[in-house]
């Protein structure tokens, strides 16, 4: 009778075993986020684990985005750290079925970042360097495209005035 407690048991604790493992090696997918870490900290009642937040900015001016991620490394929060306030891209997997909060409270356990260049907003132009123009002229319009109206051509007569009279020789 004993055996009939004991092996269903030891079958459900080996089918959560094997569920683990493949929940914790699996990714349902990767990538990468790129934006500005706002915080990072340690949160849990029971299981502690590093909780992060980052406003991602699609153009200047924009209302951000937050991207909600988990770090289990500590060395990847260390780096973190090192690069608050500075624009940074997050690699990252996305870790679906966890049965509790225990693990994280995100499905996105970031990986590893890496250090992004600024943004320029559209139209602004980055600082000029010695040898270049610091604004572009314009191209001018060829009077024969569509909508450009040519310039007048100047007139001898200014705009309220008499025509001048040519000179006459000097006697």
């Amino acid at each position: 009778m004993k055996r009939w407690i004991w092996l269903p048991l030891l079958i459900l604790v080996g089918a959560a075993a094997l569920y683990m493992s493949f929940v914790f090696t699996w990714s349902y997918s990767t990538g990468e986020r790129t934006g500005w870490v706002q915080k990072v900290s340690r949160k849990g009642w029971l299981c502690k684990t590093w909780e992060g937040e980052m406003a991602m900015v699609t153009m200047p001016g924009a209302i951000p985005e937050k991207f909600y991620f988990t770090v289990r490394e500590e060395g990847v929060v260390k780096q973190i750290n090192q690069t608050l306030g500075r624009r940074v891209a997050l690699d990252y997997e996305q870790k679906k079925g966890l049965p509790s909060s225990c693990f994280g409270d995100t499905e996105y356990w970031v990986t590893g970042l890496r250090l992004v260049p600024d943004l320029q907003a559209p139209g602004v132009l980055p600082p000029a360097s010695p040898a270049l123009p610091a604004v572009v002229p314009p191209a001018p319009a060829s009077p024969g495209a569509p909508g450009v109206v040519p310039p007048a051509p100047a007139s001898p007569v200014p705009p309220g005035g008499v025509p001048p009279q040519p000179a006459s020789p000097a006697q």
